[in-house]
């Protein structure tokens, strides 16, 4: 009898501290925007010769990911993303490594040829609602003061990379906890603006 209790005692501890993971930028805390910010520079994974790609601005609309086509660094569940205007996105070194992963999806990702890395996606379809606005990860800038992620959007997509349905209720758990309100969609504002710019096509 009690070796049972000792069994139970333990795997409820092992359970309690079981801790959710889903992205090393929010893991530990996330950190606020700086009030007065001017942007700065991703760096790919590379040691040598590494692509880089200056922001002019400050990013919008910063989130996490569970979509299956967004880069995410290793082991995390989620990739991190924000948007800029392309006119604030200028590659000033290594560009020549830069290939798209999928021509044909409606974000084209300019991955480096070497690490891997996604240092920007981008539109061609002027009729797409977000055509003019590019892609990026700030988590690949060692400047601070980047928007935080507001929201997790398409946070049921994970399943599709492999995670367990089982674990999806911790998942959302733990996201709401950090202060990211879990979609299985874009978050309310981004689907007005997409409902807008059809209802303007009409």
């Amino acid at each position: 009898m009690l070796i049972m209790i000792s069994k139970l005692l333990s795997l409820f501890k092992s359970k309690k501290t079981v801790k959710v993971l889903i992205h090393p930028a929010v893991d530990n805390g996330i950190f606020t925007e700086l009030p007065v910010f001017t942007g700065g520079t991703l760096t790919c994974h590379c040691k040598s010769k590494p692509v880089k790609v200056k922001l002019a601005s400050q990013t919008a609309h910063n989130h996490v990911c569970g979509c299956s086509k967004c880069w995410k660094p290793k082991e995390a569940l989620f990739s991190q993303v924000a948007v800029i205007s392309r006119d604030n996105l200028e590659v000033i070194a290594n560009e020549t490594k830069l290939k798209v992963v999928d021509s044909e999806a409606a974000i084209n990702r300019y991955a480096c040829k070497d690490c891997g890395v996604h240092m920007y996606g981008r539109i061609h379809n002027e009729a797409h609602p977000f055509f003019g606005l590019d892609f990026v990860h700030t988590e690949l800038s060692k400047q601070a003061g980047w928007a935080e992620p507001k929201f997790a959007a398409f946070v049921s997509s994970i399943i599709e990379s492999g995670t367990e349905i089982e674990s999806m209720p911790a998942i959302r758990e733990r996201l709401t906890t950090l202060g990211l309100e879990p979609y299985d969609c874009l978050s309310p504002d981004l689907m007005d603006a997409i409902a807008t710019h059809v209802a303007k096509k009409d």
